[in-house]
């Protein structure tokens, strides 16, 4: 499936990247590598894994039913499950992928933002993102200007990779060096890399980076519906004053008056009962019943 027009460039430079992973230093390369992949796939599971390079298919060998090749051109497509297109402009739905490995294919392509950015999106939450580059400070990039090479690109360190992880939302979880062979020397490689994988040391050609979608934790909040003065009443909220009855017959009836009356209320109290008022008529009758008594 082809849905971008082919990039000259890109294509010699993929064909350039398959000869080297066909010699044999890049053989035995591929195979550290592998051996370095091997214990982060046995871990993950899904249905359809993506990988971005050059070299051969390695993500097959994660517990994934649908594996998927890639190539900038139908020319060159080596497998049946292949998907052509230019790796800035994967045509695929978001969250769609399961685990997707690019495969030193930073180094070779002209917007390495946008890959990464790509690679990011197709990405499931819950998926990982696996990351081959070369390394900058190993044997392979203190000698990579004398060796012509399709990453004629910058070489990044985990370090910067982390950086631009965080811009597309994502973390790093681990980070494992492999590729101790010095170039040009056979003797002695496979302990070199035994020691070298052993303490994880950065003097490696290569690095693997195991990223996975940040995640922020969210925290519910719980309502509570409003209550106003619960049990008390409106004269403690001061919505309204009550009065009480004052008298053994109820001669005041007790209701609550609101608050704009509250002054007249004070005036009428401060004011001495006018003979024939309610107030003296009340007395009159507690008087009475006290001499009957």
């Amino acid at each position: 499936m082809s849905i971008s027009p082919p990039d000259q460039s890109l294509q010699a430079a993929v064909r350039q990247g398959r000869r080297f992973w066909a010699s044999p230093p890049g053989q035995a390369l591929w195979r550290a590598e592998r051996a370095c992949l091997g214990p982060h796939c046995e871990q993950h599971r899904g249905m359809v894994s993506l990988q971005l390079g050059m070299a051969p298919l390695m993500s097959d060998m994660c517990p994934i039913r649908h594996s998927l090749d890639w190539a900038p051109s139908t020319e060159l497509v080596r497998t049946e499950n292949c998907l052509v297109c230019l790796p800035g402009s994967l045509p695929l739905a978001d969250d769609s992928v399961d685990l997707v490995l690019l495969h030193h294919l930073l180094e070779a392509v002209d917007q390495p933002h946008h890959v990464l950015q790509e690679a990011a999106r197709v990405t499931r939450g819950d998926g990982r993102l696996v990351i081959f580059g070369w390394h900058p400070f190993g044997p392979t990039g203190l000698r990579r200007r004398y060796h012509p090479a399709p990453w004629q690109h910058q070489w990044r360190t985990p370090a910067r990779l982390r950086d631009w992880l965080t811009f597309v939302d994502f973390e790093i979880e681990r980070v494992d060096y492999c590729g101790f062979r010095l170039p040009g020397r056979a003797l002695g490689s496979d302990r070199l890399e035994t020691l070298g994988r052993r303490y994880n040391l950065p003097l490696s050609s290569a690095y693997l980076v195991v990223a996975s979608r940040r995640s922020i934790p969210v925290q519910p909040i719980k309502l509570r519906d409003p209550v106003l003065g619960g049990g008390k009443s409106g004269a403690w909220l001061g919505l309204a004053r009550e009065t009480r009855p004052t008298g053994h017959h109820g001669c005041q009836k007790s209701h609550r008056t609101p608050i704009h009356a509250a002054g007249r209320m004070a005036v009428d109290a401060a004011a001495p009962l006018a003979p024939g008022t309610a107030g003296e008529s009340c007395r009159s009758s507690k008087r009475e019943s006290l001499v009957e008594t």
